[in-house]
C-alpha cells in the first residue's frame, strides 16, 4: 500500500509542478523582462506611496497582485525576481499568507454558503493589519534574503540576454518550488490512503466547540487546514452537505480558515526565500484562533440574544 502511496503521490507532485509550472514560468519571464522595460518602473512609482505605509518598497506591487489575482506560486515567483531584504519578504509573505488566489478560494467559500462579502474582508483585512503591526514591531531583518535575485538587475546586452536570463531565473524559481511540492504531495497521498486525515478529524472534534463549532463541522475543518481552500474545494464542498454543517459554522469554519489554511504547504514554500517560516505559522495560528474565537462569541451572544427577545415577544 505504502508503494502505491508513494507512486500516486510522486504522480501527483509532477502533475502540480507541471501545473504550477504552467503559472510560474511565464510570470517569472514576464517580470525578469519588464525589469529591463520602463514598464515596470511606472508600475513601482505609481505604487509606491501606497506600499512605503506598510515598509515595503514599489515592486512589492509586483508579487501582491500575482498572489491575489493567481495564487501563492505566482507571488513567490514575483518575490524570486527582485531583491529584497528579509523583513520585506517577510511581510509578503505574510501577506500573502492571508490574501492569496481570491477568485478560486473566494469562490469555494460561496459554494459552501459563506458570503464574499466575509470573506475578502477578513483576508485583505489581515494581510493590510498584518503588514502595519510587523513594519513596527520588527526592527530586524536588514540583510538580504537568501534565494532572491541577488545584485539587482543585471547589466545584460541585447534582448537575447534579456530573454535567456528571464528563463534561467524562471527554471531556477520553478526547481525550488518542486523540492517542496513533490515530497508534499506525497505526504499527502500516504496521509489520504492511510486515513490519516479521517483520524485527525474524528480527534479535532472536541476543539470545534472551543471554536464555538459544532463536531460536525470538524471535516472541511481538517480538509481547509491540511490541504488548502483550493486544493481541498471538493472534499470540504461534499463533507458540508454529507455531514450536514450549519451555514454558521462553515462560515466560522472559513473565518478560522481564510486565516490559517494549508499550513504544512504554505509554510514551506517559504523556506527557500530565506525568511523564518515559524514565526509566520505562529503568527496565522494565533491569529486564526483569537479571529475565530471572538466572532463565534460575538454571534452565539447575537442568537442568544434574538432568542429572548423572541420568547419576550411570545
Amino acid at each position: 500500500m505504502i508503494v502505491d502511496s508513494l507512486k500516486k503521490g510522486l504522480l501527483s507532485g509532477l502533475n502540480t509542478t507541471w501545473s504550477l509550472g504552467k503559472v510560474i514560468f511565464p510570470v517569472t519571464l514576464i517580470v525578469t523582462v519588464l525589469q529591463y522595460t520602463p514598464v515596470l518602473p511606472w508600475i513601482i512609482n505609481l505604487i509606491a506611496p501606497l506600499m512605503n505605509l506598510i515598509g515595503l518598497p514599489g515592486d512589492a506591487a509586483i508579487p501582491l497582485v500575482l498572489g491575489n489575482f493567481l495564487n501563492l506560486y505566482a507571488g513567490i515567483a514575483g518575490i524570486l525576481t527582485l531583491d529584497w531584504t528579509v523583513k520585506e519578504v517577510f511581510i509578503i509573505a505574510m501577506m500573502l499568507s492571508f490574501s492569496h488566489n481570491l477568485l478560486i478560494e473566494s469562490g469555494v467559500a460561496m459554494k459552501t454558503g459563506v458570503k464574499l462579502w466575509i470573506i475578502l474582508t477578513v483576508r485583505i483585512g489581515l494581510a493590510l493589519l498584518s503588514a502595519v503591526v510587523i513594519n513596527l514591531v520588527w526592527q530586524g531583518g536588514s540583510e538580504m534574503a537568501q534565494g532572491m535575485a541577488n545584485g539587482g538587475t543585471a547589466e545584460l546586452n541585447g534582448a537575447g540576454e534579456i530573454l535567456l536570463h528571464g528563463v534561467i531565473q524562471a527554471l531556477s524559481g520553478i526547481a525550488h518550488l518542486a523540492v517542496i511540492v513533490i515530497p508534499l504531495m506525497v505526504v499527502v497521498q500516504i496521509m489520504k490512503d492511510l486515513k490519516w486525515l479521517e483520524a485527525f478529524s474524528n480527534a479535532l472534534a472536541p476543539f470545534m466547540k472551543v471554536l464555538g463549532m459544532k463536531p460536525n463541522a470538524s471535516m472541511p475543518f481538517v480538509t481547509g487546514l491540511t490541504l488548502g481552500l483550493a486544493y481541498g474545494a471538493g472534499v470540504m464542498i461534499q463533507a458540508a452537505k454529507e455531514d450536514n454543517v450549519s451555514k454558521k459554522d462553515m462560515t466560522i469554519a472559513f473565518i478560522f480558515l481564510v486565516a490559517c489554511h494549508a499550513v504544512v504547504e504554505d509554510t514551506l514554500i517559504f523556506i527557500p526565500l530565506g525568511i523564518p517560516v515559524l514565526p509566520l505559522l505562529l503568527i496565522r495560528l494565533i491569529t486564526a484562533v483569537v479571529l475565530t474565537m471572538v466572532v463565534a462569541y460575538i454571534w452565539n451572544r447575537t442568537d442568544s440574544v434574538h432568542r429572548k427577545e423572541a420568547v419576550y415577544e411570545q
